[in-house]
């Protein structure tokens, strides 16, 4: 009776249990929920070893073992797989497995069976395989983490609710050079900055009190002493409803970002104080035209205030007839870009107009583009251009007035200078004087007479050259004009045994006025002639060549008695003014030279030795 009331409880217990006898492990009570683990169908009185396939090898290895042994043996998530239906998946269920030795009363030592408990935790290891999977996982994702934190140009660091410092990447040992066997919960603040640690500890124990993160700039030690501006930032870990534990933060260096910044603060403070400084009206404006400073200079001029000045405050301050020009060439800027410049008039604060120059010109660059201008007052420059041109219009009519009266009495005098020649000659011809020396004194009258013809002629010539008349311009033959030139001259160089060279084939052409080159080449190679050694038979060399720039020039070369260029007595261009006293001449001839070729766009320079020779050089355009 007892025994069927224990079967009968055993039967509804959630567990599986079975007994065994014998070594055969002959089943003498099986419940229900063994059944499940044994396969449907198990008997009372079914051996489980004779041949039977309802159990795993090692587990009928196990169950000899432990009948043998007589000691108990449990297994925990032992594995079982089974299919139930034909032609079913095997499924894998995983059972608590317990197994007792069952010993005869008489006799304890002898084992007659076993009594094996089961109980199935097929969800529990599932449960703990899912959970063995995402720690494998978790570990990976910390491994890849460690990885690309520790590998970046920045330090990582953990903190705890305490501000203990539980994690530091690499880089911060490398960073400040101390040991990793360091305290870095006691190290980190002796690190930063005296002047800022304070700040920095309060901000942090303040954000982790509130539990929220942090954002702020400091100090930071490095391993060769230098304290570098860094940038600390973290977040808390964030579990809910609990408060944060942790807070995972980055300090990145920026420090060579803060000196550009201060350096850039630092240049527009001076700028603006440069700007307020300047008594010139400053001002900046938006991409749209939009007016967006002002110096100081401005509201001292204007008496308006940056309010009052609004976003188009240069415009407003124009006279009323030129405010709407001035506004379309602005607009028009503003729309293509283009550079703003013109004269306008601008009210003072006193209500009195002066002219400025108002120019403006943008600026692109990565913050986009800005207009930058100026407003410069030219009321004094303008009143003095107005001075200066009103005095340059009566110096030129008295100019224009001397050079016509000295034309006139230069072209008038030569009559009667002609025709004291001619009383002279006659004079010579029909009287006689009885007087020793008759042929010195009548040689005295006649250069007197000749020396006042040529200087009457030179004068006239020169007032020629200053007269604002052009000379055609067309393509010459240089060596036709240069010889001549020289035929005209070949009585002189005749008489004086004169070897004169033309070397013109570098340069054979020039685009010039026929008179003008005629006048410079007669002027000079007459010089050369004029002032030739006594000591040796003139030689001029003509020649004509290109400048590195492709210019054309010509080079007058002679052998004469060469000219003192550093004697402040006797300039070489200056009008009526020799070196060479004992030589007849006026002085005009290298005045011409030099008048004719600057008129004409060009230049000369002379080179000279005292008792060798001159070179003359000129260049027939300036240069640039």
């Amino acid at each position: 009776m007892r025994e069927q009331h224990l079967h009968k409880v055993l039967r509804q217990l959630p567990a599986g249990v079975v007994t065994l006898e014998g070594p055969q492990m002959r089943v003498s009570f099986v419940n229900e929920a063994m059944q499940l683990v044994l396969g449907p169908g198990v008997r009372e009185g079914e051996r489980l070893l004779a041949g039977s396939s309802r159990l795993p090898a090692d587990l009928q290895e196990v169950l000899q073992q432990v009948y043998h042994s007589g000691q108990p043996f449990v297994a925990q998530a032992y594995g079982l797989s089974a299919a139930f239906e034909e032609g079913q998946d095997p499924t894998v269920r995983y059972y608590d497995l317990a197994l007792e030795p069952v010993r005869e009363a008489a006799d304890e030592e002898a084992v007659s069976g076993l009594l094996l408990f089961a109980v199935e935790v097929t969800a529990q290891e599932e449960a703990r395989l899912r959970a063995h999977a995402l720690a494998l996982e978790a570990r990976h994702l910390d491994a890849r983490l460690r990885v690309l934190t520790e590998t970046a140009p920045l330090i990582t660091y953990t903190l705890d609710a305490q501000g203990n410092c539980t994690y530091a990447s690499p880089q911060w040992y490398r960073f400040t050079g101390q040991p990793p066997t360091a305290d870095l919960t006691a190290i980190w603040p002796l690190l930063i900055h005296p002047d800022d640690r304070l700040r920095v500890l309060y901000q942090g124990q303040a954000a982790r009190q509130a539990g929220s993160g942090w954002s702020y700039e400091y100090r930071l030690r490095r391993y060769d002493g230098h304290y570098r501006w860094m940038l600390s930032r973290a977040l808390p870990e964030v579990h809910l409803p609990d408060p944060p534990v942790y807070w995972h933060g980055a300090l990145t260096e920026m420090h060579d970002q803060r000196e550009l910044a201060e350096a850039l603060r630092r240049g527009e403070a001076e700028l603006r104080f440069l700007a307020d400084s300047i008594p010139e009206l400053i001002w900046t404006a938006t991409a749209e035209g939009l007016i967006d400073y002002y110096n100081r200079y401005t509201t001292d001029y204007s008496g308006l205030t940056l309010d009052e000045l609004g976003p188009a405050g240069w415009v407003s301050l124009l006279h009323p007839e030129e405010q709407a020009a001035a506004a379309r060439a602005w607009v028009f800027s503003i729309a293509n870009g283009s550079a703003f410049e013109g004269q306008y008039r601008m009210r003072r604060h006193d209500g009195y107009y002066r002219w400025h120059i108002i120019r403006a010109r943008q600026l692109a660059d990565e913050r986009g583009p800005r207009w930058f201008g100026t407003c410069t007052d030219v009321e004094d420059q303008n009143r003095l251009h107005q001075a200066l041109q009103t005095q340059y219009d009566e110096l030129a009519r008295a100019h224009h007035d001397l050079d016509t009266f000295v034309y006139a009495a230069s072209h008038d005098l030569r009559q009667p200078a002609l025709n004291l020649r001619g009383l002279f000659d006659e004079l010579r011809r029909t009287a006689s004087f009885a007087d020793p020396e008759q042929e010195y004194l009548l040689g005295m009258v006649d250069g007197a007479l000749g020396q006042l013809d040529a200087t009457l002629h030179d004068l006239a010539a020169t007032v020629r050259t200053q007269r604002p008349q052009q000379e055609p311009v067309e393509l010459l033959d240089l060596a036709l004009v240069l010889e001549e030139v020289l035929l005209g001259l070949r009585p002189q160089a005749q008489q004086r045994g004169a070897k004169l060279d033309v070397e013109v084939e570098e340069a054979p052409g020039l685009l010039y006025g026929r008179a003008n080159l005629r006048s410079v080449v007669h002027n000079l190679v007459s010089n050369a002639l004029k002032f030739a050694h006594p000591d040796r038979p003139p030689h001029v060399v003509l020649r004509s060549y290109l400048t590195p720039a492709g210019e054309p020039v010509l080079e007058v070369r002679d052998n004469g008695l060469g000219m003192e260029l550093d004697n402040p007595q006797a300039p070489v261009f200056q009008l009526f003014v020799r070196q060479h006293t004992h030589v007849e001449g006026t002085g005009v001839g290298l005045y011409l030279v030099q008048r004719i070729v600057r008129s004409q766009g060009g230049h000369v320079t002379v080179a000279s030795t005292l008792g060798k020779g001159t070179t003359f050089t000129i260049y027939w355009t300036q240069p640039e």
